[in-house]
């Protein structure tokens, strides 16, 4: 192993690794399968957003004894009301709180929907996804997002190779002396963004 960071020693580095046989290369995505991955990015973002924004108002109503009940409908109801004027009764700098909170919380509702039909309009134009879409358990979001990330599904030996590049992998906790496994389970390794294609 050699010492030392620098550009020369990367660049050695790289060179080595490219006449490696066994060196697998990342198959280039498309500009399509790249807008496509940008939009799921972006809604994953925008969800979070969405949610932080309704749990936020949720708990400053709940600090003057205003309960909304669960549910996203309901919450969004709740901000409607809000920025109506139909806020329930709290301090004036409270309701301005509430306001700003409830508006962007319907602004980025209402940019979540145009993004979801963005969407549909994608997976009609996307054969990949459409077949996907079939499989119970991958809805339209997991659909494209597979059909955005995975260029080229023979670069997959096997179901066990992908779900590990997916970050899942199989995990045994013990195994009898018989050698079957008696306790297992799948873990799960991976970021926020990916989590809908688990």
């Amino acid at each position: 192993m050699k010492r030392g960071k620098t550009d020369a020693a990367d660049a050695e580095a790289v060179c080595e690794a490219v006449t490696r046989p066994t060196m697998r290369f990342v198959p280039v995505k498309s500009p399509e399968q790249q807008a496509a991955l940008s939009i799921h990015r972006t809604r994953d973002l925008l969800v979070k957003q969405r949610t932080q924004l309704i749990n936020m108002l949720r708990g400053l109503l709940a600090e003057f004894g205003v309960g909304i009940p669960k549910g996203l409908e309901r919450a969004l109801l709740m901000a409607r009301q809000v920025i109506d004027g139909k806020a329930p009764e709290v301090p004036i700098e409270a309701a301005r709180i509430a306001t700003t909170l409830s508006q962007q919380a319907l602004d980025i509702h209402a940019r979540l929907r145009e993004i979801d039909r963005d969407l549909a309009i994608w997976l009609r134009g996307n054969d990949i996804a459409r077949r996907l879409m079939t499989i119970p358990g991958i809805g339209p979001v997991g659909a494209m997002a597979l059909a955005a990330s995975v260029t080229d599904p023979h670069q997959f030996r096997s179901g066990r190779q992908f779900a590990a590049w997916l970050g899942r992998h199989f995990r045994s906790r013990a195994v009898a002396k018989s050698g079957s496994v008696v306790s297992a389970r799948w873990a799960t390794n991976t970021c926020a963004s990916c989590s809908s294609l688990a």
